[in-house]
């Protein structure tokens, strides 16, 4: 099968029909217009649970966990998010689709872990779920790699990137970085800091790019400094691509995603002229 994505995602690859979707919106029309969209382009059937209690009961009498969930904030039975709560408690990657936003609801929902929210305000809303949707059930096929010397920040991205399912590995310095490329050749982005005791981000990015291709992965620097000039630095050397600290969370995520779009894109283009060769 093959998706293409509002915001430029390209999948092609198995089936996504496998995985099992619990879809909490007390809305026909939206319940409806997700579940036929989810069928359409990626053949996935989803639970529609219309209340807290059909929630539950779709959650704890299972033949197997669900892949997803996907929730409005408030449900018949739990009108002041407590369906999130339980979701986030029962271990349940939860994607938010809603109607109302402000910046309370915004940290609100990024204060409880959840994997993305998308917003009911245009046409594109559904298949921009969709979208979400197919990136966290296909995420595990990309390989990042965090380089940082920090131990919270290394902790704080991997904790992130793992929320989105993607597998990743950390090193602590840019000697572990090297190496640990060298052991694993399916990592597809690099994200380094600059600021490190041993190798500095700039040299290696450099030392990468004298190793790997931007065929065949991708590397975006970061740093807290507000020295503007270190993301032409960055660029210059090599890289991909430079986010600020601290991170809004879905520009980071947009980033990522962005980056390894790319990457794929890239991939795919190669396989497909040395077919033709």
């Amino acid at each position: 099968m093959s998706f293409f994505g509002v915001s430029g995602m390209y999948y092609s690859g198995e089936s996504l029909s496998q995985h099992r979707i619990v879809l909490a919106e007390d809305s026909n029309l939206f319940s409806a217009m997700v579940s036929k969209r989810l069928k359409e382009l990626l053949d996935i059937d989803v639970i529609v649970c219309r209340d807290y209690d059909e929630l539950q009961f779709a959650v704890e009498n299972a033949a197997f966990p669900a892949a997803l969930a996907i929730s409005n904030i408030n449900l018949p039975g739990a009108e002041n998010g407590e369906a999130l709560n339980y979701l986030v408690e029962m271990s349940v990657p939860t994607i938010v689709f809603t109607g109302t936003f402000q910046e309370q609801t915004r940290e609100s929902i990024l204060a409880r872990e959840i994997v993305d929210y998308v917003i009911k305000d245009s046409v594109f809303a559904v298949d921009m779920l969709v979208e979400s949707v197919c990136r966290f059930l296909t995420n595990h096929r990309h390989h990042v790699m965090i380089v940082d010397d920090s131990v919270t920040a290394r902790a704080l991205l991997t904790t992130q990137l793992k929320r989105y399912n993607f597998r990743v590995s950390a090193a602590d310095s840019g000697a572990t970085a090297l190496d640990l490329l060298k052991r694993h050749d399916d990592i597809g982005l690099v994200i380094t800091d600059y600021n490190m005791p041993d190798i500095d981000g700039f040299e290696l990015t450099r030392r990468i790019r004298g190793a790997y291709g931007p065929h065949q992965l991708r590397i975006i620097g970061v740093s807290s400094s507000t020295n503007r000039l270190l993301s032409a630095r960055f660029l210059k050397a090599g890289g991909n691509d430079f986010v600020v600290r601290p991170f809004v969370n879905e520009e980071f995520y947009c980033r990522v995603n962005q980056n390894l779009d790319t990457l794929t894109k890239i991939r795919t283009l190669g396989s497909k002229v040395a077919l033709s060769a």
